[in-house]
């Protein structure tokens, strides 16, 4: 774990202090699952609206500019947006984007019309069933699965769902595809075990049959209320929803100005080949946000780190110039020797696809300090990992990286000691057998010079 005394550049902060002090703040999405407009959209990977709350409430002084460079779901924009301060995020994911843009503007939402329309679903949904009518919407081509994705009598009940959607005005039919995304996983043939997977490979049934409009309806009765206490909490009434660039912040950080960012707070994708993109694969190919494999590659390509499938193959990748960093390329170099019998599967796969992440790392402070104004802070959740059973500190190596790019490091918290292992870093940690490594979540606190 990080020390103080780490980094000799390292600062203590009274501010970070009253977060991250006696309490345990712990930044995970799991605390949004019950939390107004948060609980729209479930995410694998994202944090907690309370974590990015104090961080604003502490750091923020209102109206500030806050920035989310990998915005996911929206949590960082709907926190700051209801606190009275201009939201920017980045999000390469398209149906992310979506799903952050339709929160940011549910404070304009009339909550009776929703309702209303969600009692005319029902209507129609009932209706439909008892003429045995057939669906005007289909199936995306282009999305394959090992099973069918959908029974017959769910997939016809969904395709009706379409129907209904495609009649609404664009703001109200934004809220309802949104809230099929939300639940469509759920009355499928597959789960979120934590990656997207067949629920028979999981020791459960599939879904012969499901009541898809009430669990619809439901839904949208949810988003109205939330609506309503969007609209109420908003401090500023009259101002402009927030920005969402569908885009990669590393080729999009320029379009803001230079230096007018006030606190980043972000949760770049962690050091453990979380295929994000492939994990929403339904929600891309059913919302019609893709159509073809080649659109979700070219995701692959725009992703924080690529992905070991990706990288493994590569000549020895070289580490970025800017990180000139002995123990960031002993840890690698230690990596890249594990293994050789295994070909690109051993050590040398896993240090290409470590080196590619720490260069993506290098990019993004170097966007960060763009954007932000001098003195002002940035927050990001990173967790460690372990690649090929060599411990990678990630939290402490962006530190580094960014003491080097016009940031003093203020500190490394660290709310979670402990943290669930992925078996794709191929390590033991989760036997308790790798020399007394742990996986951990840390935020690593920065302040631009």
């Amino acid at each position: 774990m990080f020390a103080s005394s780490a980094l000799k550049n390292a600062i203590r902060d009274k501010k970070s202090d009253a977060i991250f002090g006696e309490k345990t703040l712990d930044p995970t999405f799991m605390a949004n699952r019950d939390a107004p407009v948060h609980r729209w959209v479930p995410w694998i990977a994202g944090f907690s609206k309370y974590f990015v709350q104090e961080v604003i409430e502490v750091f923020a002084t209102s109206p500030s500019v806050v920035l989310d460079p990998f915005a996911g779901v929206g949590t960082t924009l709907v926190e700051a947006d209801v606190a009275g301060n201009k939201a920017i995020g980045f999000e390469i994911n398209p149906y992310a984007a979506f799903a952050s843009r339709t929160k940011l503007s549910a404070h304009r939402l009339d909550t009776r019309s929703l309702q209303n329309s969600a009692q005319d679903y029902i209507d129609f949904i009932s209706k439909s069933i008892q003429e045995c009518a057939k669906p005007k919407s289909v199936p995306p081509k282009g999305f394959r699965t090992r099973v069918p994705f959908y029974s017959p009598p769910v997939e016809h009940k969904v395709l009706l769902t379409l129907d209904f959607i495609s009649s609404l005005e664009k703001h109200q039919a934004d809220v309802f595809r949104l809230a099929f995304a939300a639940t469509m996983v759920d009355y499928s043939n597959y789960s979120y075990e934590p990656s997207l997977g067949r629920k028979e490979a999981a020791g459960r049934p599939n879904v012969e049959d499901y009541d898809v409009a009430n669990a619809f309806a439901e839904k949208i009765s949810q988003m109205a209320i939330d609506a309503k206490w969007y609209r109420e909490s908003r401090k500023s009434k009259t101002r402009k929803d927030g920005e969402i660039y569908e885009q990669s912040f590393f080729d999009g950080y320029t379009e803001i100005q230079k230096g007018t960012v006030d606190l980043l707070i972000t949760s770049p994708p962690y050091l453990n080949n979380y295929h994000y993109n492939r994990n929403t694969r339904p929600h891309l190919y059913w919302l019609g946000f893709c159509s073809k494999p080649s659109d979700l590659k070219r995701l692959e390509e725009l992703n924080f780190g690529t992905y070991w499938q990706n990288a493994r193959a590569e000549k020895d990748v070289e580490l970025d110039p800017s990180i000139n960093d002995k123990a960031i390329q002993q840890a690698l170099e230690n990596v890249r020797s594990k293994n050789p019998e295994k070909g690109i599967y051993g050590g040398s796969g896993w240090a290409n696809y470590g080196t590619r992440y720490f260069n993506d790392c290098a990019r993004f402070v170097r966007g960060a300090a763009w954007c932000l104004r001098p003195g002002a802070s940035a927050f990001v959740v990173i967790g460690n990992s372990i690649l090929q059973g060599v411990p990678i500190p990630t939290d402490l190596f962006l530190a580094k990286i960014a003491a080097k790019q016009g940031f003093r490091v203020v500190n490394i918290h660290v709310p979670r000691n402990v943290r669930v292992g992925n078996s794709i870093t191929n390590s033991k940690v989760r036997a308790g057998k790798s020399n007394g490594s742990a996986l951990y979540e840390a935020v690593v606190e920065l302040r631009r010079n």
